[in-house]
Formats: structure tokens, sequence, C-alpha cells
């Protein structure tokens, strides 16, 4: 019960705060032009300063793992690919790259560490799967995006070039770049400088959730209803079915495994609706996936740990 307690004050509010955003809307407090400059601001600014902050703090060299890390970035990996072939295959060209990224890239940074301090009292193997799999959702993402775009009409040179640089240039990359060489040199933050940086972050999660909320379209968000539950079904269920026994297999149990968890099954990421907005697609499918997801994820994960606690994992 206290677990599931727990997943509901983690989600929830998430969700009412992109209600609220549409709440705004209607109100007026919020418009189209408004939303999409608040887009602007927490990619370029927020969010990268949010993951500077989370990663710069990290002592990677007491908690460092390669095997854990290798794995995370493996299967990660692996889950990408394989949604890019099945994506190929099955979903239509317009929605190819909302399609894939919302299915893969979890909220790991945001909702990871609260869940495993939850159940530990600390963050555990949170940051390591953070280093392992957040630059690899950035650069993936901005790949994708970039070459599913519905405006390119076919992957050539320019395509590829324009690919790199934007992996290149994406403020979300260089903050989480920024944050691990900091926290290598040793050295301590001043305090009004890491304040100030906190005071931006964390203006990232409520923002961001808002702008979607103020930016969701509701008939056509149920135009792909279809695609969206299968999204939220691949997210919350299916990697983690794939990914989990995987885990054990190769001795990955209790933080371990609970941080993998997270990895595979939390709800879609908020950035996730943003980078497709400021990469020229629709954002529709990704919104619908991140509200969905979120919604259901309080019973999805609980249910999860509930089967590994059973079997003696957790």
């Amino acid at each position: 019960m206290n677990n599931l307690i727990f997943s509901i004050n983690a989600t929830f509010p998430v969700f009412l705060t992109m209600a609220a955003g549409m709440l705004f809307k209607k109100m007026g407090l919020m418009d189209e032009n408004f939303a999409s400059k608040l887009n602007k601001f927490v990619f370029t600014a927020a969010l990268p300063a949010l993951l500077f902050e989370d990663l710069s703090e990290v002592s990677f060299s007491q908690v460092w793992d390669i095997k854990f890390v290798l794995f995370c970035f493996g299967i990660t990996a692996v889950s990408i690919l394989l949604l890019v072939v099945l994506s190929i295959f099955f979903v239509k060209k317009e929605d190819r790259g909302e399609f894939v990224q919302g299915s893969y890239r979890s909220s790991a940074a945001l909702l990871g560490i609260a869940f495993i301090q939850n159940i530990y009292g600390n963050s555990g193997m949170a940051p390591l799967m953070i280093v392992a799999t957040v630059p690899l959702y950035n650069v993936a993402a901005v790949l994708i995006l970039s070459l599913m775009n519905p405006k390119q009409g076919k992957i050539d040179g320019s395509a590829l070039k324009k690919a790199c640089k934007g992996v290149c240039t994406n403020p979300i990359i260089w903050g989480i770049l920024a944050g691990v060489l900091w926290s290598l040199t040793g050295l301590t933050m001043p305090v009004v400088v890491m304040k100030t940086i906190h005071n931006v972050g964390i203006l990232a999660t409520p923002l961001g959730l808002m702008s979607i909320g103020a930016s969701f379209e509701g008939r056509k968000a149920l135009a792909k209803v279809k695609l969206t539950v299968i999204c939220a079904l691949i997210k919350l269920v299916g990697l983690v079915a794939i990914g989990a026994p995987l885990a054990i297999y190769f001795g990955f149990i209790t933080e371990k495994l609970v941080a993998i968890l997270v990895m595979l099954g939390s709800a879609t990421t908020v950035s996730s609706y943003i980078m497709a907005k400021n990469m020229d697609h629709d954002g529709t499918l990704s919104a619908s996936v991140i509200m969905l997801t979120t919604l259901l994820s309080a019973v999805t994960l609980t249910g999860w740990l509930y089967l590994f606690k059973s079997m003696g994992y957790v």
C-alpha cells in the first residue's frame, strides 16, 4: 500500500500540472504563442540547468560499476534500434519520430532518484543509470527526430549533417556533459552559483508540464489514440518484460534492478515533447503519450515492484 501511495504521489501531480496548463489556456492566461516560447525556454535553459545540477553533485568514483553501466547502455540502445525498425514497418512517416522517442525515453532523471530513495533511503544506482542512458536518450532523440522529420523527403548527406549538428549543439547534451565533467573535477561549486543554477533548473518540470497542457489539442489526440495506447504499452510493459529478465540473468537485483525498472518502465519524459516541438514535429503524439504513461505508471510501476518483491529480487 505504501508503494502504491508513493507512486500516486509521484505521478498524479505531474498529470495534474499538465491539466493546469490546459485550464490556464481556457482561462486566457496562456496561448499558443506563449506555450511555444515556454517550450523554447525549457529546452535551451531550464532542462540543461536541471541536468547539470543533478549530475554535477554525483560522486561517480565511489559508485562506479562498469558492468551495470554497459548493461543499461546496451539494453537501451537495442530497444531504440528495435523500435526504429518497428516504426518503419508499422507507423506512418509523420508519426515515426515521435513514436520511437515516446516508446523508449523514460523520465529517469526526474522520477528515478525519488522512486529509489523512497525504497532504499538513498539514490542507490540511479546516478549510474542516468549517466548510462540520459546522454544516449538525447543523442538518439536528436538523430531520430532529425532523420524521421515529416518535412524531410529522404535521408541524404545533408540530413545526416543536420542531425550531427543537432547533436553537437543540443543544449540538453551540453548540460549533461558539463555536469559529468564538473563532477569528475571534484571541485565545489560556489553556493551563489549553484543556487542560481538550481533556481533555473527547478523551473524545467512545472513549466514544461504546463506548456504541454496548454499545447494539447484534444481532437488531434483522439485521431492518434490507437498509436498512443501502443506507445504506452511498449513503454510501461513491453520494455520491462524484455529487459528485466535479462537484468536478473546477469545478476542485477535489489537496487540495480529497481534502477533498471525505472529506466525501462517509468513514464515518458516531458522533454520528449519539448524536443519534438523544437525539431519541427507536431508534438500531439508526444503530449498524448506523456499524459497516458504518467497516468498509468502509478499502477504499472507498483505492479512490477510487487512482482519482483514477491520473487525475492528486490
